[in-house]
């Protein structure tokens, strides 16, 4: 570039600035800058441009980074004075400048040959020496064609920028030296790299952004899986990572690599959501293999913690296979998160089939032990003797263990820690507690209907179980206070839970304070038994145990006492009308009264056959009446009883007798009817008698004389 020279006259002594201005405008764009310098002016101030160069190493100082420019002094039209002694007075002054300007801090130290590579050279008058100067001239011209070889004129190149990009950056430094800020104008170039290579990077990310073959791969994600996905993806962003290479290739190296990551970073964060779906279609596909296989597993009859553990074993390596598939060369993404998530969605899902496995075995374990336990508990107890709660212990006990065996087997699978194990074992001991503890508080709480159905057995029933006939020869207070003892007894079964074979004594307490005794030993209890019932707790027996307390037991067996005695009652007027049926016949001394009173009756009956024949048919009535009365069967339930029966039944039954006789009567007697013609048969008549119809007849019918002209005519009935 040819540049306006200084103190020209056009500018004059006031306009200095632009001389300024275009001197650092030549030292920030160019690695060569020639100085023309006439011979004589070497040495002087003003003429050899000492102020100038001052000022512009100051800015130089301030603006600009460390970058090595060539300043070229040219001699012009050179005297005789040999160049040896020229030279070093130019680089004194010149070392003079650069030592005098005040520096910035960072740059205290920093040297002349930093910044400047100061090369001197001559050249003679044009007008003397013509011939002489255009040959001095082709080999300087010469220095400039091999400029950026080694040891070239053009310095150490670190500021150079692609020509694309000179004549922007060339209008930035200009704009920046003209506002004069305070800026590093040699990383101008920095700043046209960076704003070429950014918009190169945002015109690749935007083709990216509507690449035909990342929208077809970004919508086949969203699909499902897709086979190759790493490996299509990293051919995409390969390609415009590529292209950005080669259009940012001549820009300054650190801002093309910094933009090239920026880019490759863009196109990262674009495509990674497109990647975490990959991940999650992998994570599902992992889980769902998860399941599919702990299924078949369990199903083949697998323990359940190895089949766990090789299915999840699987299901993570087939994640890992994916997620091989699915890797993009440029991105050094970190799948772990989801690799775990996966991890954490087998464990949550292995603990659920865990616990329904669990609570089914659980309970079908119960249902097993509740069958096994309810039915016989409950039978036991309605049988309840001596023995019922050793034989409920017993029962208790072996159930238990066979069900703790078989739990304990099919826990086996589950490799259960110690801890959780006994609780499981626990909870099922304590389940057949309260199987039997429920049924036993469900059998209490119908006690009264067991004491009466026990009472009954016994009160109604012999020592061979055969039903009782009440003939007056039992002794029904025996019979009675062994039923009491009987039902007495189940009530104390009943009154508590006896599962830990320890000994009490309820029974004796009910006994002596509720069984009846005699009258002298009954008042002398009254105080005892008030002492003993008036509790809410058995002695030695825990509440939680308690069925009934010994205060409902009092109040049961008042209710029981007082329900029964209707039973009790009903044998006694049995064996009362046993009695009285089987002694029918009056006293001995009422016979003989009746022998010597009614002698001389007898003996008329004798002389008078008549009397005996009526008495004949006076027995033969009676026994008649008897028999349909029921007379004797009414009597033995009571005379009362069968006087009202008998009053209820009588009038009925003498208006049939006389409604019969009335029609045997009517029956043997009929009036004398006269005869009656027969009748002409008309065709009509006929045809209606075909048909089964009744004939429709003309002829009146016969007069009262007619009828009684013919007494002795037969009666024809149609019927």
């Amino acid at each position: 570039m040819d540049l306006e020279g200084t103190d020209s006259r056009e500018r004059g002594e006031d306009d200095t600035t632009f001389e300024k201005q275009i001197s650092l405008f030549a030292l920030a764009i160019s690695d060569i800058v020639m100085i023309n310098m006439w011979c004589h002016d070497i040495g002087r101030e003003q003429a050899a441009n000492r102020p100038l160069l001052k000022t512009v190493f100051q800015v130089m100082m301030r603006l600009f980074s460390p970058r090595k420019t060539t300043l070229l002094f040219v001699i012009r039209d050179k005297t005789k004075t040999p160049m040896k002694y020229l030279e070093p007075v130019l680089r004194e002054d010149i070392q003079k400048i650069w030592s005098s300007i005040s520096k910035p801090e960072a740059h205290k130290e920093t040297a002349l040959s930093e910044f400047f590579n100061v090369e001197v050279t001559a050249l003679p008058s044009y007008e003397e020496k013509e011939e002489q100067f255009k040959e001095q001239v082709a080999q300087l011209r010469q220095r400039f064609f091999n400029s950026i070889a080694p040891r070239g004129l053009a310095g150490d190149r670190r500021g150079v920028i692609p020509g694309s990009a000179f004549s922007f950056s060339a209008q930035q430094i200009w704009a920046v030296i003209r506002e004069n800020k305070d800026l590093d104008l040699p990383a101008h170039k920095v700043m046209v790299a960076t704003v070429r290579c950014e918009e190169i990077a945002n015109e690749k990310l935007g083709r990216l952004a509507s690449d035909e073959n990342w929208l077809e791969l970004k919508t086949a994600v969203q699909s499902g899986r897709v086979a190759g996905f790493g490996r299509k993806l990293s051919s995409i962003l390969d390609f415009y990572l590529s292209e950005y290479d080669m259009e940012a290739a001549y820009f300054d190296e650190g801002v093309r690599t910094a933009k090239r990551e920026q880019l490759e970073s863009g196109a990262l964060n674009y495509v990674h959501s497109t990647f975490t779906a990959m991940l999650g279609h992998l994570r599902s596909k992992a889980l769902e293999k998860f399941k599919n296989d702990l299924e078949q597993s369990l199903k083949s009859g697998k323990a359940f913690a190895a089949a766990v553990r090789d299915c999840t074993r699987a299901s993570l390596l087939e994640f890992d296979r994916g997620l091989e598939d699915v890797t993009v060369e440029q991105a050094d993404w970190d799948a772990s998160k989801v690799r775990d998530k996966l991890r954490r969605d087998i464990d949550s899902h292995a603990a659920s089939v865990r616990t329904a496995k669990l609570a089914k075995l659980k309970a079908s374990s119960e249902s097993k032990l509740t069958e096994a336990l309810a039915g016989p508990v409950e039978s036991l107890l309605e049988a309840a003797g001596d023995d019922t709660w050793a034989s409920i212990r017993n029962l208790y006990r072996r159930e238990t263990e066979k069900a703790v065996s078989d739990f304990t087997s099919s826990l086996s699978g589950f490799e259960l820690d110690q801890a959780t194990h006994d609780t499981m074992i626990q909870n099922l001991e304590e389940f057949a507690r309260g199987v039997i503890e429920k049924k036993a508080r469900d059998e209490a709480g119908k006690v009264l209907i067991h004491m009466k159905d026990r009472f009954s057995t016994v009160f109604n029933h012999d020592k061979d179980s055969i039903p009782r006939v009440w003939t007056g020869k039992e002794d029904i207070r025996a019979i009675t206070k062994e039923a009491r003892s009987a039902a007495l007894k189940l009530l104390a079964v009943f009154a508590a839970i006896r599962l830990d074979d320890k000994p009490d004594k309820i029974e004796n307490a009910l006994s002596s304070s509720l069984l009846e005794q005699g009258p002298v030993s009954q008042s002398r209890s009254i105080e005892a038994s008030t002492d003993l019932l008036a509790s809410s707790t058995w002695e030695e027996i825990p509440p939680r145990n308690t069925l009934i307390t010994p205060v409902q037991c009092k109040s049961i067996w008042r209710q029981f006492k007082s329900e029964t005695e209707y039973t009790i009652t009903q044998a006694i007027s049995a064996q009362e009308a046993h009695r009285r049926s089987s002694n029918w016949l009056p006293p001995p001394w009422a016979i003989v009264a009746i022998a010597i009173l009614g002698f001389n009756e007898f003996m008329m009956l004798l002389r008078n056959p008549v009397y005996i024949l009526g008495l004949f048919l006076l027995f033969i009535v009676s026994y008649a009446v008897v028999l349909q009365f029921n007379i004797l069967e009414e009597f033995r339930r009571g005379m009362l009883s069968g006087l009202l029966a008998l009053s209820a039944r009588f009038l009925p039954t003498v208006m049939n007798i006389l409604r019969k006789l009335a029609d045997e009567g009517h029956k043997y007697y009929q009036p004398p009817q006269p005869p009656r013609p027969a009748p002409s048969i008309d065709a009509p008549s006929f045809r209606s008698r075909s048909q089964g119809q009744p004939p429709l007849s003309s002829n009146p019918a016969p007069d009262s004389h007619s009828s009684s002209s013919s007494p002795a005519s037969p009666t024809l009935n149609s019927s």
